[in-house]
């Protein structure tokens, strides 16, 4: 017995612990948790009878997840490191328009050079830029939906869920389809968060504010070199396959820490940590995925998730508490169980819509939903900015985001 038919309900244990412990594990043990060491070990035990299984049983089917997971690694940690040598330093007038604009960018950039490069990019800059106000707390919050989350709805570049469809088939153009859904959310917010800053600007000291104009200082781009590099990322995505794809993002990656001055990575923090705990932690992911993965495309049916909107729901739910890449992997099988028009990668284009929106604007619920949440606010806090706790940044997310939702659900999925 070879198929997904013989396989027992409890082989999805070890993905739904894998997941939990990605979840639980930062606020139950986070000093414990930190270690990329750590992280292998609970990944290498979850992900051990995973492997023995279909060892015997289909080893095909641990060859593929591999290549897939070595495409997906390859393409995160190219990003990474070119947009790491881009800095970009200087502190501007921090009215209401400026910090709006920051804000349209950084929405822009997302789906471009990735949600975490953007975020790196500009959070520092955009913190600069407010060191003299007292108010800044919510600014970090909408950086980290619009930036961190939302704008990188555009491309398979922008969110690690969407490379992941990509990788199962999904045309890399496909995603410039959402950009309805992209330009609501983005433009409610925007204009959410300049009547508040706006609010707010008009409550800080008179001092602050002259302190803030007599220290403008210019924007000033280095290592712009870099900038080429990401272009040539996108085009490699675009156009070319396994394995030229993956040998061209690794030179340039490999030029990229060549000829990019050590002080830009120096300022900009960069370190191997990060990319180290993506790979670790997606080893187990995307190994204990494979018998949930095929379970869903069998008996999908039978969990009575059909609909656009519950999709929507479902997928963006989950996301915001999971790591949102298996989670869209999870419901991409479940479509595809569901024998409906087989219009891309074996499912409608309304529900891989209502999949991808879900997972890529509902990471921004909570800050464990997408791995930049946590970096923006730990730079925020470092630099002296009180950001809400886990449940109090949530009353922010709920009270803005979750109406935004309903009114995409009936705008693009009922």
């Amino acid at each position: 017995m070879t198929t997904a038919a013989a396989l027992p309900l409890y082989t999805v244990v070890p993905f739904v612990a894998m997941l939990l412990a990605i979840a639980v594990c930062p606020l139950w043990i986070p000093h414990w948790w930190e270690s990329n060491r750590n992280k292998f070990i609970v990944a290498l035990l979850l992900g051990a009878p995973i492997l023995a299984l279909y060892l015997m049983r289909r080893p095909g089917a641990l060859v593929a997840m591999g290549e897939e997971y070595v495409s997906f690694i390859i393409l995160l940690a190219g990003l990474y490191v070119i947009s790491g040598g881009i800095l970009l330093r200087g502190d501007l007038e921090a009215t209401p328009l400026t910090n709006t604009a920051f804000l349209a960018l950084g929405a822009l950039l997302a789906s471009f050079v990735g949600t975490t490069g953007a975020s790196m990019l500009l959070i520092r800059p955009l913190l600069q830029t407010n060191r003299e106000r007292r108010h800044v707390k919510h600014t970090v919050i909408f950086f980290i939906f619009l930036v961190s989350n939302i704008g990188g709805m555009l491309t398979p570049l922008g969110d690690p869920p969407l490379f992941l469809g990509y990788l199962q088939g999904v045309p890399f153009a496909w995603t410039f389809r959402l950009w309805p859904t992209w330009l609501l959310q983005v433009a409610a917010l925007l204009a959410l968060y300049f009547v508040w800053d706006t609010r707010a600007y008009t409550r800080e000291p008179l001092a602050a504010l002259q302190r803030d104009r007599a220290q403008i200082e210019p924007l000033r781009l280095r290592g712009a070199l870099n900038g080429l590099g990401l272009g040539c990322v996108v085009l490699a995505v675009a156009f070319l396959h396994e394995p030229w794809r993956e040998a061209v993002i690794v030179t340039l990656a490999a030029v990229s820490l060549w000829r990019t001055p050590g002080e830009i990575r120096r300022v900009n923090g960069f370190t191997a940590y990060p990319m180290v705990e993506v790979a670790v932690l997606f080893f187990g992911i995307f190994l204990t995925m494979i018998p949930a993965l095929e379970l869903l495309r069998l008996r999908g049916g039978e969990l009575g998730v059909r609909q656009p909107w519950q999709f929507f729901w479902v997928t963006g739910m989950l996301s915001s508490f999971l790591d949102n890449a298996p989670t869209y992997l999870t419901f991409l099988a479940l479509g595809q169980g569901l024998g409906l028009a087989r219009e891309v990668v074996d499912v409608p284009h309304l529900i891989l819509a209502a999949i991808s929106v879900g997972a890529v604007s509902m990471g921004a619920n909570s800050y464990i939903g997408n791995a930049p949440n946590f970096m923006v606010k730990s730079i925020a806090e470092e630099q002296g900015i009180k950001m809400p706790s886990f449940f109090g940044y949530m009353l922010y997310s709920g009270g803005i985001l979750l109406p935004l939702f309903v009114l995409v659900t009936f705008v693009f999925f009922r």
